[in-house]
């Protein structure tokens, strides 16, 4: 095994669980809150990552289209959340999964009839398009990094707003007794408006980060959004530790798995058998990883027990 595939590939997964953490912060803070099952929030991600691309191309320069993109996403967040989700707060589970499936069908094809069917390319700033070399037959992109440092660095400011803010305290009550938040004469409304913008920007700023390494197209998010579920559930509902900690496990264990399952099971079977069985079992590794933390754990790992 190669130590030099071997970084590279946890440096990948690192990078990988950094967006999906980005993505589902603010889908683990909207269900904590407001319990609040929101399909639509892939949506979010496919439309920071083509309003950051279209911006920069209008405006020539990568952070101005990335500032006005992020912007454009809150304001989206605020529209969607007042026309659309609000009205499904207070409705069951069932209802919420079909309204937001709607606008997941509504908003796709508004965007196919926008930008059209064909990928939309984002590329990655001149100043940040080489490769560092992190030590002798190393060399890793630059942009990636710059992801991990942004994850990083978003996560920080996550746990300050959450732990050491007014808004934060009530978006912690509102998590786990949000009955009681709402007796105590806070407007809950408002703070899952805030919540839900705030969540949309994040999930804005995972499809800009991830826009130059990927194809941007309608349903972009689709496959995102799956995974984001289940490093909400993995990390426990309403718990942003719990999301930056389970989006990293499921960064990690996806990449390693694609990179060497098939290797690891040539040790047990045959070279026909690994290779049939080696893609098959790297894609069920998160959701297996998923089934043992709810064994061990049913609320996640950093899940509140419900009274």
């Amino acid at each position: 095994m190669s130590t030099v595939l071997l970084v590279s590939q946890i440096l990948n997964g690192l990078q990988l669980g950094v967006i999906l953490f980005l993505v589902a912060a603010g889908l683990t803070l909207v269900f904590g809150v407001m319990d609040f099952i929101n399909l639509a929030h892939g949506v979010q991600y496919m439309l920071g990552a083509y309003l950051v691309a279209t911006l920069v191309r209008w405006t020539g320069h990568f952070a101005v289209g990335l500032a006005l993109g992020l912007a454009g996403a809150l304001v989206l967040g605020f529209l969607m959340e007042l026309l659309v989700f609000r009205h499904l707060t207070r409705r069951d589970h069932l209802e919420q999964v079909l309204g937001t499936f709607g606008v997941i069908l509504v908003v796709t094809e508004g965007v196919r009839m926008i930008f059209g069917p064909a990928p939309l390319a984002l590329p990655i700033p001149a100043a940040l398009s080489g490769s560092v070399t992190l030590f002798a037959g190393l060399n890793y992109p630059l942009w990636r990094l710059v992801i991990l440092a942004v994850g990083i660095a978003v996560a920080l400011l996550l746990w300050v707003l959450v732990h050491r803010t007014r808004l934060g305290m009530r978006v912690r009550a509102g998590s786990t007794h949000p009955q009681m938040v709402a007796a105590l004469g806070v407007d809950i409304d408002r703070l899952f408006l805030c919540v839900f913008a705030f969540g949309a920007m994040l999930a804005g700023l995972a499809g800009a980060m991830a826009g130059p390494l990927i194809s941007i197209e309608p349903g972009m998010g689709d496959n995102v959004l799956i995974i984001a579920f289940v490093v909400v559930v993995i990390g426990g509902i309403g718990s942003i530790k719990g999301a930056f900690v389970g989006a990293l496990a499921v960064g990690l264990v996806d990449t390693l798995g694609r990179a060497y399952a098939v290797d690891l099971l040539r040790l047990v079977l045959s070279k026909p058998a690994a290779a049939t069985a080696g893609p098959a079992l790297s894609s069920m590794l998160v959701y297996l990883l998923m089934a043992l933390v709810l064994g061990l754990k049913p609320s996640g790992l950093f899940g509140a027990r419900k009274a």
